[in-house]
């Protein structure tokens, strides 16, 4: 079990640190929004973000450890290209789109993150870290419904502005010639 305390400690300075990187791109994300929307939910996501921090505090000193950073590398491969996407679009139509886009990768590694976070606290008998970072967990998996409900409003919304073809052009053309939106990583779910 002492092998599984140390590498729960090390994912755990490693989502620290992925939680403090996405603290300061969340509001670059916002400011590039054009959605009021969208805007407001990365605000929103900010301020649980905040709140995540301080969970991972309790964590740690659940643990009797103080709370420390480990460099998270793939938090911050997704924060650049978070960063990319608003210097290629921003102020362009398929902006938000591809904001929404970048954010899930986000939720998506934050997901995979916690979930094994939680299960090990469970593991290692500490039943109230476990608790505490499933219920960061729960708010991400919302954050990611959120951002899919999101991609889908916007992808109807272009289709109607961009819905002046007759049904049957639209059908004779080759799916590529159609105008998409970039499709986000749970897009395509169904409910």
């Amino acid at each position: 079990m002492s092998d599984l305390r140390e590498l729960f400690l090390n994912e755990l300075a490693d989502v620290y640190s992925a939680e403090k990187q996405l603290l300061k791109a969340l509001p670059k994300m916002a400011k590039a929004a054009s959605s009021d929307e969208l805007r407001e939910a990365f605000e929103e996501h900010l301020t649980q973000t905040e709140e995540h921090v301080s969970r991972l505090e309790q964590v740690f000193e659940a643990f009797g450890k103080p709370a420390k950073a480990k460099t998270c590398k793939a938090m911050q491969g997704l924060v650049e290209e978070g960063e990319d996407v608003i210097k290629e679009y921003k102020g362009e139509p398929p902006c938000d789109a591809a904001l929404i886009c970048a954010a899930q990768k986000i939720e998506h590694y934050e997901i995979a993150a916690y979930g094994t976070l939680s299960t090990w606290a469970e593991v290692l008998e500490q039943n109230e870290a476990a608790e505490t970072l499933q219920e960061t967990l729960d708010e991400e998996k919302n954050t990611d419904d959120r951002l899919t409900e999101l991609a889908e409003s916007a992808s109807n919304m272009e289709a109607e502005e961009g819905g002046s073809e007759s049904d049957e052009e639209s059908e004779a053309q080759p799916r590529s010639k159609r105008t998409q939106v970039p499709q986000t990583a749970g897009s395509g779910r169904k409910r």
